[in-house]
């Protein structure tokens, strides 16, 4: 069994702490020689990409990330990522995306603390990411707390406590304990695709709120933004009143600009049909996300409008017809 260990940097391997802040860390330690448990895994090598805060991680930072999974594929039969905590689900779901035929683990790790420290979650995390990555889940997965989530599915809810991340819309694809209990709604295996890391990162979320002014929204349609993700209330309303989004999603939809909806609760989904404000949202063009993530919505309608270019049905259609459609497990139909 060979693994590959990607670094891109992360608390877990940052120094300092109170009272200076943390940062990354020269990477001079070999993650391997400071866990030797985990040669009993799997033989692991090491690849260190980056060594960044995540909060610096960008969508070019996600393409070359993939592409350097995809093209190891026929050469490892597992992946453990190390990352930051503030992005990671960002990036797990951008990788979901981006690498659509796996049929072998790609498990992004981190930790709340860093590995130095004396009380930290670091060792534990990147024992339990490399033994699921010598499992038999073909998924893009954060581990994390003795859990493991899919990563289109997962987002951060807590940034004090060590169980960082929750997946409120879908089950743990694995639980750890005394054994590993794998969850029947893991994906089937699927074939190796052709990688294609196109991408268009000028798109906007908003978080919906009373007061927000629509010509904000009006200014960055002006301004040359391809996408919006719009975080709207509860099952998807959106004031249609006073500071009515209503006309925004009309001149969106003019301009060949998706607009998608997702909610702002961490549990439920957009309904569309539901409420007014949602019914008027969607007669003006928007699209309905159901229970998908603001970090998966953003990044799939990343992905879209990067391959639909030149597409003759439209962006807005293409958009469409990938919301309505469940790419890596990021939706429930």
């Amino acid at each position: 069994m060979r693994l590959l260990l990607i670094h891109t940097g992360g608390t877990l391997m940052m120094r300092g702490g109170d009272p200076t802040p943390l940062e990354p860390d020269v990477y001079t330690r070999d993650l391997v020689a400071e866990l030797p448990v985990l040669r009993k895994l799997a033989e692991i090598e090491t690849k260190i990409l980056y060594n960044l805060d995540s909060a610096d991680f960008q969508p070019h930072h996600w393409v070359e990330l993939a592409e350097t999974v995809h093209g190891s594929l026929d050469r490892y039969d597992g992946f453990v990522i190390v990352h930051g905590t503030d992005t990671m689900a960002y990036t797990a779901s951008a990788l979901a995306f981006l690498l659509p035929g796996l049929d072998r683990p790609v498990i992004l790790t981190g930790a709340q603390k860093p590995l130095a420290d004396v009380r930290t979650d670091a060792r534990t995390n990147l024992v339990d990411a490399c033994h699921l990555a010598t499992t038999r889940i073909p998924e893009v997965g954060i581990a994390f707390h003795s859990e493991l989530l899919r990563g289109c599915r997962a987002t951060k809810l807590d940034a004090w406590g060590m169980k960082a991340f929750g997946s409120p819309a879908c089950p743990p694809l694995a639980e750890l304990g005394l054994g590993v209990n794998h969850a029947p709604h893991v994906l089937s295996p699927r074939p190796w695709a052709s990688f294609d890391g196109r991408l268009e990162p000028h798109v906007l979320a908003v978080r919906t709120f009373p007061g927000l002014d629509p010509r904000l929204l009006h200014g960055a349609l002006a301004a040359g933004v391809k996408g919006m993700v719009i975080e709207a209330f509860g099952a998807g309303n959106v004031p249609r009143l006073e500071n009515s989004l209503v006309p925004v999603i009309e001149a969106a939809r003019a301009a060949d600009v998706p607009v998608v909806i997702v909610s702002q609760s961490t549990r439920g989904a957009v309904d569309l049909t539901r409420y007014h404000g949602g019914v008027a949202a969607a007669r003006a063009g928007a699209i309905g996300a159901g229970d998908m993530t603001t970090e998966a919505a953003l990044t799939k309608l990343m992905i879209v409008l990067g391959r639909a270019e030149g597409v003759s049905e439209g962006r807005t259609s293409a958009a469409r017809a990938a919301f309505a459609a469940s790419w890596a497990g990021e939706i429930s139909l």
